[in-house]
């Protein structure tokens, strides 16, 4: 997965004299950043990071996605899923990926490889400014400006708040306070290197025939196991639920002795791939969720969350971070259209949101005398109305009907 330069997003629009601060430098605030850039603004961006470090595992981007992506240049790849019973370890049904136009690629990648790809294109290719090691004490919000306050503070036009989960811009949007809930669940989830898969016979089979996805669907749990970069890496996922009082965290560790005995009635095949796992690569992950809030812009309209600190997803949706570059997308061209700094404030992910919820019980509540007559029923969804959405043709289609009625309703 690599940047060919050859995009858009190298390519800059006039410049509209709007500067704006976009505060964290995971995919949302990356991706809305490029996309000022594109779109003509002035754009520089904050992390309380000291360092961005390789993070994560598998991460699954959907064509709505790959489309923005392509029109930055970084080149994509698909995989199939085969969707196995929990117990029997059967094959039940074969996924293919849906093949789509070449310029909407639907993909499967490494998140910290692919989060380098991005910040490279972001800081080196298109030199958009990138401040690392500035932890946001707080947000303001003025007559015609807003901006953040560091140790020697930052004014901008616009504030982006792509700050997570835990965002400090939420209280600023909303007026109040509100903290992220438990949705009940928690993943095990690990990445690592394929030497012990292939000194097994029986696991060799995932690494030797190039890159592999494969689930298995019971009662209450799922496991996704992957194979990627022509299977020399395996990584695996198991939604389970959550019997630790621990916090939210990308490193929490995990043990490999509890996942193994949650999975003593499943498929052995599961317990196996498990096996190979390093205990130092497994991380037990909490699932926090948000309602859909009622509103992502401040009183002022010149700070805007997007991406999870708006509208957190669960992974079964596999759609939060590219509905936080969709979001970045949209508001980077509503700044565009909008003319000047001084008409910012005039600058769908409920519906998605809720898709995580309704992937996760189909799978863990699966009634398997249906799927015997019917295997489709358990396919992960694809689901039109979110893979063809393109966020920058339909910011441009609309917005001058939505400045219309916004205008409308405060008059």
């Amino acid at each position: 997965m690599t940047s060919n330069g050859t995009s858009n997003g190298s390519t800059q629009r006039p410049k509209t004299g709007i500067k704006v601060v976009v505060v964290g430098a995971g995919f949302g605030g990356l991706g809305a950043a490029i996309e000022c850039h594109r779109n003509g603004h002035d754009v520089e961006i904050y992390e309380q990071f000291d360092e961005l470090k390789s993070l994560g595992d598998i991460i699954s981007f959907g064509p709505n996605a790959g489309r923005i992506f392509h029109r930055w240049g970084i080149d994509l790849r698909a995989y199939g899923f085969n969707i196995h019973k929990y117990d029997t370890g059967e094959i039940v049904i074969n996924q293919r990926t849906p093949e789509y136009d070449r310029t909407a690629p639907n993909f499967n990648g490494h998140r910290g490889e692919l989060h380098a790809v991005v910040y490279e294109h972001a800081t080196v290719e298109l030199g958009i400014p990138i401040h690392l090691g500035n932890k946001i004490r707080t947000y303001f919000e003025e007559e015609g400006k807003a901006g953040i306050i560091l140790e020697n503070g930052e004014k901008g036009d616009v504030v982006l708040a792509a700050d997570g989960v835990r965002s400090k811009a939420r209280k600023s949007v909303l007026g109040y306070e509100d903290k992220p809930k438990s949705s009940g669940y928690a993943v095990w989830r690990s990445w690592f290197t394929n030497e012990d898969m292939l000194a097994d016979p029986e696991t060799a089979q995932f690494c030797n025939n190039g890159d592999t996805f494969n689930g298995w669907i019971g009662p209450d749990m799922h496991l996704l196991f992957s194979t990627i970069k022509n299977g020399a890496d395996c990584c695996w996922v198991l939604t389970h639920p959550d019997e630790h009082d621990i916090d939210e965290s990308w490193s929490f560790p995990g043990k490999l002795t509890e996942v193994l005995d949650a999975l003593k009635d499943w498929d052995p095949m599961c317990s196996r791939i498990v096996s190979k796992t390093p205990e130092s690569r497994l991380v037990d992950w909490k699932l926090v969720y948000r309602d859909p809030l009622p509103t992502w812009v401040s009183p002022g309209a010149r700070i805007l969350l997007l991406g999870d600190s708006a509208h957190p997803f669960l992974p079964t949706s596999a759609q939060g971070a590219a509905q936080a570059i969709e979001d970045g997308v949209t508001i980077a061209t509503c700044l565009r259209l909008c003319g000047s700094k001084d008409n910012v404030p005039t600058a769908r992910v409920r519906e998605a949101q809720k898709t995580g919820e309704s992937t996760r019980d189909m799978w863990h509540k699966t009634d398997w005398d249906k799927v015997k007559d019917d295997p489709t029923v358990i396919q992960f969804p694809r689901l039109a109305w979110i893979f063809e959405h393109d966020a920058e043709r339909h910011a441009e289609e609309v917005y001058g009907e939505v400045v219309k009625q916004v205008t409308a309703a405060a008059s």
